[in-house]
Parts: structure tokens; sequence; C-alpha cells
């Protein structure tokens, strides 16, 4: 990792993307530096941190969004918006969720569709959203069902819910027609919500739609509030067994993919993501089921390690195929240094404790670091039965290869399974409970109503109080009034402003916070509830209000 972010600071500082060969940046995510905030999180947890205070520098002074550049609304999501959201998690800095924020923002016009199913493409200025011209139309199954995780994190962390509500309706259009097996294709009509006839795969463009379906579910806890997630995973993974075949003479279990009725006998690299996928849902089953599950993941890593294995540089092509009597062949040669197998490798050593994922991982280490570790960096394969070196450094090099390769040789109270999940970007983001009934982040016993409005105190930011010294804020509690520093009488507290601007509390509430989550509600509260001393009406001029729970 030290040579991979020196070779990427010396060369490529503020880049997207480090040419090693060449010794140049090259902007392949409109300039937004997706090495460096990518690599954020990897910095952290390795404990690079003179390192991670100079990225951090840029990322508070040099990073800068405003650019007229039409980005991909997958890929911005889960290396920014996941990388700065994961960087946040981890370092508790604000200036993190500010980015974020600021970024997430931009990419939100993208949803503005008849259906919900977002637009894949972007302007990060103008907000003018489409989709690629060579789709005819249509949206991406994965480019479209892969945000979830991160929208669902900011709308925690910072209290708006319109980042979750946004995601979350994608999944529900979805839903509405999703099939008896739980596959979709490829394309998806965001005029419609439904499928367009084409490839059904867990390789390129469908793979992260099934992944996030069981995240969101871990990401909530595993609760009844996230259930439906976990329901459509499982029926997905029903389809996925329908599509598992093995070769011989050495029965190699491979995933096919489906078009129309029939099935080719091809496997993407990309879909060695699975393995870890199943091994990480199998205990949400019965026992039986959750053998068989954790069964197939095992034998699917074996394929994939053997991707590796079978080419004179022991590292994987992009694809292979399987033919009758024949175990395996490379389609596309290349290597671009991808994660997925080693991701899978590392899922399966945390939930085993089997040294032999560990010696496979090393084995994979070992065939970077002989093929693609050049002076000034790590570099791709234009082919792996050549040899033949690319000039890039992909920017998920230091977000994902790298980072799982040092989790599997490390111990499992680093990033623990039971507090974080990993985004696709294998950015960490932490778990955080959801329960039945509530709202984003709303605590479980929480609920607002008129017999329980005594109980709620409220908070106007200090620039609109009156009578209160600076720094001090307006406190109604049932009727009186006082003065506080809110922030340090609950120290929690992060965030809890800008909710919205001035309104007539009589009727339909805009945002409440609840508990330490600070995330807006909506609810009827008695229209006295807010009068201050001398019963003035209930009614903010332009100020800012956050409603808390009051714990004793």
């Amino acid at each position: 990792m030290i040579h991979a972010w020196n070779s990427y600071e010396k060369y490529a500082w503020g880049h997207d993307e480090l040419q090693p060969q060449s010794k140049k940046g090259i902007d392949s995510f409109g300039g937004l530096g997706a090495t460096l905030i990518d690599a954020l999180d990897t910095l952290y947890i390795m404990g690079l941190d003179e390192q991670f205070q100079r990225a951090r520098e840029w990322v508070a002074n040099s990073l800068d969004f405003n650019k007229d550049y039409d980005a991909s609304v997958f890929e911005t999501t889960i290396r920014v918006v996941g990388g700065l959201l994961s960087t946040y998690d981890l370092s508790g800095d604000k200036v993190f969720l500010e980015k974020a924020r600021d970024i997430a923002d931009r990419l939100l016009p993208a949803w503005n569709t008849p259906s919900g199913i977002p637009y894949n493409t972007i302007n990060l200025v103008h907000g003018n959203a489409h989709n690629p011209g060579w789709t005819g139309g249509d949206s991406i199954l994965a480019d479209s069902g892969t945000e979830q995780l991160e929208f669902i994190a900011l709308s925690h962390r910072t209290g708006d819910p319109k980042y979750q509500q946004k995601v979350e309706n994608v999944i529900a259009v979805l839903n509405k027609t999703f099939p008896d097996d739980g596959l979709l294709p490829i394309y998806i009509s965001p005029d419609r919500g439904t499928g367009s006839y084409s490839t059904i795969t867990f390789g390129a463009m469908g793979d992260s739609f099934y992944e996030y379906l069981l995240k969101v579910w871990i990401q909530g806890n595993k609760t009844s509030a996230v259930r439906n997630y976990r329901e459509m995973w499982e029926k997905s993974m029903k389809g996925l067994l329908s599509l598992v075949r093995k070769t011989t003479p050495s029965s190699f279990t491979y995933l096919c993919e489906k078009n129309g009725d029939s099935l080719s006998d091809k496997m993407d690299e990309l879909a060695c993501f699975a393995p870890g996928m199943l091994a990480l849902g199998s205990s949400g089953y019965g026992p039986d089921d959750s053998q068989k599950i954790f069964t197939l993941a095992e034998e699917l890593a074996w394929t994939c390690y053997n991707f590796y294995q079978s080419t004179p540089t022991k590292l994987a092509g992009e694809n292979y195929f399987f033919h009758p009597g024949e175990d395996m062949s490379v389609g596309t040669s290349w290597n671009i240094l991808r994660p997925e197998t080693v991701e899978s490798l590392f899922y399966l050593w945390r939930l085993t404790g089997n040294r032999t994922y560990r010696e496979w991982g090393w084995n994979i280490f070992q065939a970077f670091e002989k093929n693609s570790h050049i002076e000034t960096g790590y570099v791709g394969l234009k082919d792996v039965n050549t040899g033949v070196k690319d000039d890039m450094m992909q920017s998920f090099f230091l977000a994902e290869t790298l980072k799982y390769l040092y989790l599997l040789f490390s111990p499992s109270s680093v990033i623990s399974l039971d507090e974080w999940v990993f985004n696709t970007e294998a950015h960490p983001l932490k778990i955080v409970t959801r329960h039945d009934g509530e709202h984003i982040g709303q605590s479980k016993n929480s609920q607002t109503s008129r017999t329980a409005a005594r109980n709620l105190i409220f908070y106007e930011e200090a620039e609109h109080n009156v009578g209160c010294a600076a720094g001090s804020s307006s406190l109604y509690a049932n009727g009186e009034m006082s003065c506080f520093d809110p922030f340090k009488a609950f120290p929690g507290m992060v965030g809890a402003t800008r909710f919205f601007s001035g309104r007539t509390l009589g009727g339909k509430m805009g945002p409440v916070v609840a508990s330490s989550l600070f995330i807006p509600i909506h609810e009827e509260l008695p229209g006295n509830c807010l009068t201050g001393p001398g019963k003035r009406p209930a009614r903010l001029h332009g100020n800012f209000l956050a409603i808390l729970q009051f714990i004793s």
C-alpha cells in the first residue's frame, strides 16, 4: 500500500488515477481525486497517519465537485460518497461528511424519473441526467440498485431523509414486479420501472444489485424493519442456484449467465464476489439451507482461485468460458487488479478461520507483486498469458484489493463484521439498528404523539434566539423557556440543524430529531406545544428547528 500510495502522491496527486508507466495522472472520473478518496479509509485502517493527514488536507482545501462533467452516478456513489462516508465513520471528522453531502446533492436529480429508477449519468454542475446512448435509453441494474448503503448511511449521519427516500423507492419499485426467482435483467426502464429483455448475470452490470439486497439487511442490523431486503435476496439466491453448473473433468462449480431461455457457460471474475456474499448471508437461513449455501460459497471460491492458478502469470483474466470436457479457458485475457476473489477469501477466512484462504490470498498477492509491481506503482496486465503490462493503477486497487488483502491477515477485531458492512468498493460503513414503524434512525421508543408531547424538548438554532446569549439556545419544555448550550447538554447532537425553515407548528410538523441519532421524521404535534412565556404563537420565522426526545 505504501508503494502504491507514494507513487500516486508523487506522480498523480489530486487526479483520479495514476498511469504508472507514463508517470502521470489521468482524470477518469472528472477530476474528483478518485484514488485519493478511495484510499482514505485504507490509509486510516492501516495506521498510515501521515499519508492520511495529507489526504485529509487535500479533501478539506482542494476537493471541488463543481465540475462541468457527466459523471456516472454509480461510480461516483460507490467511490466518492462511499469513501467519504466510510472515512467519516472511522475518524469522526465532519469535513468528510460535508463533502459526502455536497456530492450526493449533485447526484440526487438523477432519481427524478417517471418511475424513480435513476438515470445513470448526471452533470455535476447543471444536474442534467440521462442514460448512456449504448443502453438504448435504459438504466443499468447494478448502476441503479447499488446506491442504497451509501445514501441510507448519509441520511442517518446528516438527519436528512431525502437520500434514503430516493434509493429505497428504487427497491420498492423493483419489488412490485420482482420475479419468483429474484433474477432481473441488466437493463431497467426508467420510465416503466420494469426490466427490458436482456442478459441476467451475477457479473458485469448485474452483480452489486444482489450484493446490496443482502447488505442493506446487514446495515440495518438484520431487524424486521429491513426484512424485505433479506426476502428479496433469498429469492435471488433461488435464482442463483438455477444458474449453478459444474465442469468436467474437475467439477469446478461456476455460475452461468442467462439470455432469454438459454444459458451461457461464461463467468466473469466480477462474479467472484458471490462466494463472499453467499458466505456472509448463509447464517440467515435455517441449519440445512445455511450449510448448503455455505458449501456453494466454498466451491465457487475454489473456482475463482483457479481462475488465477490456471494462467502462466497466476493472475486471473476478466472472464472465463466452460466447455464440455474442458474445465475453464480464459475469454477476455486482461487483468486490471480486480479485488473480487480476495474479497471472498477475506469473508471465508473471517467466517471459518480456515488458513487455506489466507494461503490462497498470499499466492494472489505474490502474483501481483511479481507481475504488476513496477518502480512507479502497480499496473494491470493486457494479457495474463503473456504478462504484457498496461499503464493504469485502478483506484479500486487501493480501495479494495489491498484493503481486503490487509484485512485477510489482520485480527477479526479490525473492522469487525459485527459492527461494519462493506460497500461494493470495500468502504466500511457502521451498522445501525433499524426498528419497525420508525423513520430514518428514529429510536425504538421515540414515537411522537399528542400524549407524549410533554416529554419533548425543542431547540432553536442560536442565531435566531430571542433573549439568549450567543452560543446558547432557547429551550421550550412543557411551556417554559430557558437558555442552554445544546451541544454541551447533548454531546451526541451532531448535524442536528438545517432541517427546515419556518412553518406553523399547529398542523403537520417538519423534521423531528429523535434520541441520539437526530433523524427527521414527520409527526403531528399539538398546536400549543411550542409556546414560550406569555403563550406566544407557535410560529417560527425563518429559523431552524430540531426536536429531541428528552433522555433523563
